[in-house]
């Protein structure tokens, strides 16, 4: 497949039966979180079939992975429009193998430009229940609705038989619907797993890009100039770049390969997001992982660029003040954001100074972290396996 564009395959496998449930997972995050769900209903549910366009995390669970669709993963609206093929082909031939193969329940997690277009065509085909059909059809980490396109909850409602969400106000976003929106408790304050980030004051300084190829083309050369900047300083500090899949490490060994960063190879570490991550500051793109950091009470600071179209366009149509969960959840910069033309090296290396020696940015940083785990700690009625098994009993 190409860095660029896309391909579509002309066929899927089939099951090895009927499936119990089918995930739709566009991203590495979302697929890690489904993993988890997957892993803790089957200790439930032993013999279910569980079905994935997913990634290798949901595979490592036990689902059948029909397709990775995790490295199809691109973000922004010039990406998007340049795949416009793959993703009209994948739609139909998703579609397609649900009416073929009648999953019990489909769980769409996250990726609302795909995944609720995929809703909207499950109905229309008469396939899911909200069609008149016998697939329920349900939702795991519901798009952020509060952020932007709020009118989409009710597009929500009308398509999905239920929805389960991370953040406890994000029932109150869906009371004006019929859809049941249940908090089922935010996944990284379950119990820890070996690569959660922990926070080492004589650690390294982490640079996380992000999970997506397109992303980590525009992002991990402003990490790099910063992290440069950062040792003219005269700290021994290593890097460790942290990757999600070896497609990104490739991705980023090419650009790490370019002149104006030869001497900086020697001071950089590659490491895999499945080994533990240790570290006294990070710059970060604006993912899940950033969230991961900030709850490890990691100082730091968010580095984003997008394309400009794409940031262009953002502007106009997201009303949010910040794009770190983190600090939106917080209502302050708990990592300052850097984002476009304002990710200058200067100011990064100048941020990362303040994580690693400034006693008051390391303070407010365990200061905010006790705030955010405070935030998401609402009780829950649910887990999320608990809640997908019960989901899965109304079909039986």
């Amino acid at each position: 497949m190409s860095a660029d564009r896309l391909e579509c395959p002309e066929s899927f496998p089939a099951p090895s039966r009927r499936p119990d449930v089918l995930f739709l997972v566009g991203e590495h995050s979302a697929d890690q979180q489904a993993a988890r769900m997957v892993r803790d209903w089957k200790k439930k549910r032993p013999e279910a079939v569980v079905c994935a366009w997913g990634g290798p995390a949901l595979a490592k669970e036990g689902a059948e992975l029909i397709y990775d669709f995790t490295q199809a993963s691109v973000v922004g609206l010039v990406e998007v429009l340049r795949n416009a093929t793959y993703f009209r082909q994948m739609m139909a031939r998703v579609v397609a193998w649900i009416e073929e193969h009648r999953p019990r329940v489909v769980c769409l997690v996250d990726y609302p430009g795909f995944n609720l277009r995929l809703a909207e065509q499950l109905r229309k085909r008469q396939v899911s229940t909200k069609g008149g059909g016998d697939v329920r059809l349900i939702y795991y980490i519901a798009p952020q609705v509060w952020a932007w396109k709020k009118k989409r909850r009710f597009t929500m409602a009308r398509l999905l038989d239920a929805l389960a969400v991370i953040f406890p106000f994000e029932t109150e976003v869906f009371a004006d619907t019929d859809l049941e929106a249940e908090f089922v408790g935010h996944p990284f304050l379950g119990e820890p797993e070996e690569n959660t980030p922990t926070y080492d004051p004589e650690g390294p300084i982490l640079l996380l890009p992000g999970s997506r190829r397109q992303a980590v083309r525009r992002i991990l050369p402003l990490l790099l100039r910063g992290y440069a900047q950062f040792l003219k300083t005269g700290t021994d500090r290593k890097g460790v770049i942290i990757y999600p899949d070896e497609e990104v490490r490739t991705e980023g060994e090419n650009l790490l390969a370019a002149k104006e960063f030869a001497d900086l190879r020697q001071h950089l570490v590659w490491q895999s997001k499945q080994d533990p991550i240790r570290g006294s500051a990070v710059l970060t793109s604006s993912g899940t992982m950033s969230l991961h950091c900030a709850l490890a009470g990691i100082p730091g600071g968010i580095v984003y660029r997008a394309h400009p179209i794409t940031y262009w366009i953002g502007r106009m149509v997201i009303s949010i003040p910040y794009l770190g969960i983190n600090n939106l959840l917080l209502k302050e910069p708990m990592y300052p954001e850097f984002i476009q033309g304002a990710a200058d090296p200067v100011k990064l290396a100048k941020r990362l100074e303040q994580c690693v020696s400034d006693k008051e940015t390391i303070e407010q940083t365990r200061q905010h972290r006790d705030r955010l785990i405070e935030l998401l700690q609402a009780d829950a009625q649910a887990d999320a396996a608990t809640w997908l098994d019960t989901q899965w009993q109304l079909v039986e």
